[in-house]
């Protein structure tokens, strides 16, 4: 990987390698933009096979978080970071408080959450070597039930543009991961009515959400050919892709993960086949949202983030409405509409202060 093209693609600013021999750390921040503010991402924890795909990862990551955080009306740039290794075995105070302290060195450009495999018990490890990190217990807490929160609402917006109501009743949702914020969604979806298909590679979860939920457990494989109203991904990035828009049978994709889009092209070839895509940084964005009075410093407010979780409904409304009124895919079109903020907030004329 030449890494310096890489970044000059899509203009990173800043790619740190952070390595610490005695605890086993090696991790990578990748700060993206900082344009609207300090750039916000959490860390997840994740083997790799390669450091290159590791890097590769987390600047994919940052990108997306800043668009996020653009789209949304966020005063906050994008970054991520990934600690590279099982997160089975690598763990270890030290190794989180190491952590913690390239974070600390970055003096406020970089702030961090928990994200993937990471959980309170590291997050407040980080939090012993620095303060720029949210989602704490002692702030906002686990920002997955309030993401699954803002991907129900985004769902809910896509199927009335399809089918003009909110009501899911008898609708049909194929749901790809029961982690953290797939089964709260599921739970949301079923409690509105909704008939589920799910899978995951937990059998103890796939079991709990027949029992609890009343839904058809399928093969990992199978979710991409199930015939449904809204397929949900709420596992890892990169399962649009060639091999799966062909086995695609749903008339919407909404769901929580990150980087759904293996390539742009995919949106394409999405919008050919009549299939609604829901930007990914958008729906998923009410783990953001659900943190920024950690960042202000109020005190946290759980209604207050739903209300403010709810308005990703409007969000998803608004880059329909872009894509309709420009003639482009509903992936160019949430690009549109982050771009046009950072554009805009960027030529506010600086002011020198010491």
């Amino acid at each position: 990987m030449d890494i310096f093209k890489k970044m000059e693609e899509y203009d990173y600013e800043q790619l740190v390698l952070c390595q610490d021999k005695n605890t086993g750390l090696k991790a990578v921040i990748a700060i993206h933009d900082t344009t609207l503010g300090p750039a916000l991402g959490g860390t997840r924890i994740c083997e790799y096979e390669s450091d290159e795909d590791a890097i590769e990862d987390a600047l994919r990551l940052a990108k997306g978080m800043t668009y996020k955080n653009a789209a949304l009306g966020l005063n906050l740039g994008g970054g991520k970071a990934v600690i590279i290794g099982d997160p089975k075995k690598i763990k270890s105070e030290a190794l989180f408080r190491a952590f913690g302290r390239f974070v600390e060195g970055l003096n406020g450009r970089y702030i961090t959450g928990e994200d993937m495999n990471a959980t309170q018990e590291d997050a407040s490890y980080i939090n012993c070597e620095t303060d720029y990190i949210v989602g704490l217990e002692t702030g906002s807490g686990n920002p997955s039930p309030v993401t699954a929160f803002g991907v129900f609402k985004g769902i809910q917006a896509a199927v009335n543009e399809i089918y003009g109501t909110d009501d899911l009743t008898g609708k049909t949702v194929a749901i790809q991961g029961l982690g953290a914020v797939g089964r709260i969604l599921a739970q949301h979806l079923h409690e509105a009515g909704a008939k589920l298909y799910v899978t995951t590679r937990d059998r103890a979860k796939l079991d709990k959400a027949v029992a609890d939920f009343g839904a058809t457990a399928v093969g990992l494989d199978e979710i991409y050919g199930i015939e449904c109203d809204v397929f949900a991904p709420c596992a890892r990035g990169a399962i649009i892709n060639d091999k799966t828009i062909e086995q695609f049978r749903c008339r919407i994709i909404a769901g929580a993960a990150n980087n759904q889009l293996a390539e742009p092209r995919h949106g394409d070839m999405l919008e050919e086949k009549g299939i609604l895509y829901v930007p990914d940084y958008v729906i998923n964005s009410g783990g953001v949202i659900n943190i920024i009075d950690d960042i202000s410093g109020r005190e946290y407010n759980r209604e207050k983030a739903l209300k403010n979780t709810a308005k990703i409904y409007d969000a998803c409304k608004k880059v329909f409405e872009i894509a309709k009124r420009d003639g482009i895919p509903t992936y160019k079109a949430a690009d549109r509409m982050a771009e046009e903020r950072i554009a805009a907030v960027g030529k506010i004329k600086k002011i020198y202060n010491r």
